[in-house]
């Protein structure tokens, strides 16, 4: 299925060029995330393994606010309802949006402004590359509502990314990542304006796009498998993918621009 015709109901799903934007619009609660939108976000990256004329993603929340995480009224209070099968099937639930993020081989960016908490947090995490906005605060609050800090992937993921001890810390505490400290432990890789964070990421997914898409699906792929290898192993891996890679016909696009002395125009096989 191509992206451009998935029918969102539940967030806000536009297509433009290459670049496929992820909306989340509820402002007015800080753009929680329901049964419903847990589901169409899977979908959606999911559908995006069969369009390759998606070459990137951008997450980003309406309002002033990224994602505050599991609605409260929706997701927190029928869970207490819930017996033990039914949790698990909950937990479960949220974890394949992960899954389906790591699996999509475009990049995604999320563009965090205001509040990420929770299931917000997460998706921030999972995404490939963050740019925040100098108020932005970034909090994997699952203790503070009683439950532990390993949540989607969080206790795998966020050591890798920030170092095992300030991700102890964000763990343990629930407390909040300010953007300053996002920034200088590596979870953002820059902060821009409020008024200028949508365009910087537009920008930045454009850039990607613009590169050959077969490569940096690759690119991700090796990113994610080789957190298991020895670097023994990763060498290897990376010679084969680096093969596959030299068979496309972006390769040798860019060689015959470089030959040319023009610059290359990828179109992503």
């Amino acid at each position: 299925m191509s992206l451009k015709d998935f029918a969102a109901r539940h967030v806000r799903l536009t297509v433009e060029g290459k670049t496929a934007s992820i909306l989340l619009d509820r402002p007015e609660r800080k753009n929680p995330l329901t049964f419903e939108s847990y589901a169409e976000l899977v979908a959606i990256f999911r559908a995006a393994v069969q369009d390759d004329t998606v070459g990137a993603f951008v997450v980003s929340g309406s309002g002033g606010n990224f994602c505050s995480g599991g609605d409260v009224h929706e997701i927190i209070g029928p869970l207490l309802d819930r017996d033990t099968k039914g949790l698990m099937q909950f937990t479960a639930m949220t974890g394949e949006l992960v899954k389906a993020m790591r699996a999509c081989p475009q990049p995604i960016l999320s563009a965090v402004d205001g509040i990420a908490a929770g299931a917000g947090a997460i998706i921030a995490m999972a995404s490939d590359l963050r740019i925040a906005t100098p108020r932005a605060k970034v909090a994997f609050l699952f203790n503070r509502v009683g439950l532990a800090g390993c949540d989607m992937g969080a206790c795998a993921m966020l050591p890798r990314i920030i170092g095992q001890g300030r991700a102890s810390e964000l763990l343990y505490t629930g407390r909040s990542m300010s953007a300053q400290e996002g920034l200088e432990w590596g979870f953002f890789s820059r902060t821009v304006e409020p008024e200028a964070l949508m365009q910087a990421a537009e920008d930045l997914a454009r850039g990607i796009t613009e590169g050959p898409g077969f490569a940096n699906a690759m690119t991700k792929r090796m990113l994610a498998m080789e957190w298991a290898m020895s670097i023994e192993q990763a060498i290897e891996a990376e010679a084969v993918a680096q093969a596959l890679c030299m068979t496309t016909a972006d390769f040798r696009r860019a060689y015959e621009a470089f030959a040319a002395k023009r610059r290359p125009v990828f179109e992503g096989n």
